[in-house]
């Protein structure tokens, strides 16, 4: 059960990597809209409606998560012809939304549903008006679709109904489904709908201690994998506000930018998304701790292992590559590092800070700094300056229990740091990638292709259930093909390599053809 919960929470990330770019295209338009560094940036100019419509196509993304996180999470979840679980997750997602729009036309009145544009808790999905069941229904939707797809998809029929094999059979099945489920739904979801109005209440409330609790489990539960479960529901689902925290900043980011209150008062549900600034500022902190502490003859491989992996921290929010370097070798540091950095968050929303700071210093600038400082320039001068304050405290901490309780922190034990060869780039040269490589490595050391039972990645991630755990091979061999770290648990495996890990996965299920 951990393992195909640690697979859904990954699989959730799949459509959030799309957001970033979105994002600084908006931050960009609304900062280009800004009368007060463009003047002649006047509502009805030319220049005006053209920036305008930029801004506008940018919140694509965000303005159909709900049907984006439908159509990712087959990517991941599928077991085969992920493409196929795609389309079937289309066509079930909307034959869904379809039933519970008719079901309201016809009797939303005794339903005791106002069954009109406008209306609160009534969304239009491809046309038709129905309930906004936000993230969840998506989900919901998409994981019934992936089940049919992984059982029925290679189901066997008759000659005579041949053409209804695969992905049609999938659509066959799930349609009568998804008219019971809207049947469910439009009876349940209203109550659930309340009772998510009272969770964003409590959310509300809970203002610095609820910023710190939020932001240390979001940290400390990076090992498990399931820290999804804590982030996904408030910046993605309803349970801080409707549509999601990340949603709701981005679509209000002019109004924010035109005001001068403060942006604790603007939108006070903004300081559960403070999680980046631990990302940004105490990897930073974390590598120049590993870099002064590792052995003198190590200190040029250290900079190499952490750099790259410092760079992709502090500009994506990515930090798995970091914090594996010494997740596993000295825990105590990992637990310091999510006291740090929710207490950093908590520091900052007292100081003020509120927005879209919940991955890296693109979104950092891009989200927030760029299209809001002209009215909250002081706010956030103010968190620059206490990020960079953690940075020295990070350093000065992690550097101080290294040396006092001799942590074999990279460079500094007896095990390999990895580099890249001149080998690897010979063959780079050659046509023949890294990622090709590394995949191959990794397939040898999980005991070849029969002894893979399924693979699925998340952001840094491969996650691998293995047939027999006897034959995978230490860990050491993995790093030495260009892993960071292996997560073990029973017959489940977590390869940490980083963000081509997309890539080295494709790459892997090639060889496993």
């Amino acid at each position: 059960m951990k393992d195909k919960i640690q697979r859904f929470g990954a699989a959730m990330f799949v459509p959030v990597l799309l957001f970033p770019v979105a994002g600084m295209l908006l931050g960009l338009t609304v900062m280009l809209l800004n009368p007060d560094l463009f003047p002649f940036a006047v509502e009805g100019s030319t220049y005006h409606k053209v920036v305008t419509l930029f801004l506008n196509a940018s919140l694509v993304v965000f303005k159909n998560m709900a049907l984006l996180f439908a159509l990712g999470l087959p990517i991941a979840l599928a077991k085969k012809a992920s493409g196929r679980a795609v389309l079937a997750t289309f066509v079930a997602y909307f034959t869904f939304n379809y039933f519970v729009g008719g079901i309201l036309e016809a009797w939303g009145e005794q339903l005791g549903i106002n069954y009109q544009a406008g209306e609160l808790g009534l969304v239009d999905v491809g046309g038709v008006l129905t309930l906004d069941t936000s993230l969840l229904g998506s989900i919901v939707v998409a994981s019934i679709t992936v089940w049919l797809h992984n059982r029925y998809f290679d189901a066997v029929l008759p000659d005579w109904l041949g053409v209804f094999r695969g992905t049609p059979l999938v659509v066959i099945i799930s349609f009568p489904l998804m008219c019971a489920l809207a049947v469910v739904t439009v009876f349940v979801w209203p109550t659930i709908q309340a009772g998510i109005q009272g969770l964003q209440g409590v959310m509300l409330s809970s203002g610095a201690a609820g910023v710190w609790l939020f932001t240390f489990l979001e940290r400390i539960l990076i090992p498990t994998g399931l820290h999804h479960f804590i982030y996904g529901p408030v910046f993605y689902g309803p349970v801080a506000v409707d549509g999601g925290t990340v949603n709701h900043w981005i679509q209000h980011i002019p109004d924010y930018a035109a005001s001068s209150e403060p942006l604790t008062t603007l939108f006070p549900q903004g300081g559960l998304m403070l999680t980046g600034m631990g990302k940004v500022f105490g990897s930073m902190g974390i590598a120049l701790a590993l870099y002064a502490t590792a052995s003198a003859q190590n200190k040029k491989m250290v900079l190499g292992l952490v750099l790259s992996a410092t760079i992709t921290a502090v500009l994506t929010g990515i930090t798995e590559p970091i914090e594996f370097t010494f997740l596993f070798i000295a825990p105590v540091l990992f637990a310091l590092h999510a006291i740090l950095s929710a207490t950093m968050a908590t520091l900052a929303y007292l100081l003020g800070v509120s927005g879209n700071f919940q991955t890296g210093l693109i979104d950092f600038v891009f989200q927030n700094w760029l299209p809001l400082f002209g009215n909250h320039a002081a706010t956030y001068l103010l968190q620059i300056g206490l990020g960079l304050c953690f940075t020295g405290i990070y350093f000065v901490l992690f550097r101080a229990l290294i040396l006092k309780f001799n942590l074999l922190t990279p460079g500094r034990g007896e095990g390999s740091v990895k580099l890249y060869t001149k080998e690897d780039f010979k063959k780079l040269k050659s046509g023949e990638s890294l990622d090709g490589t590394m995949a191959a490595a990794f397939l040898d050391g999980l005991g070849g292709s029969d002894n893979i039972d399924s693979l699925t990645n998340c952001a840094t991630r491969l996650r691998i259930k293995v047939k027999d755990p006897a034959r995978v091979k230490e860990t050491a061999f993995f790093q030495a093909s260009g892993a960071v770290n292996v997560v073990r648990s029973g017959n489940n495996f977590q390869i940490i390599v980083g963000l081509s890990v997309p890539q080295v996965r494709e790459e892997m299920q090639l060889l496993c053809k």
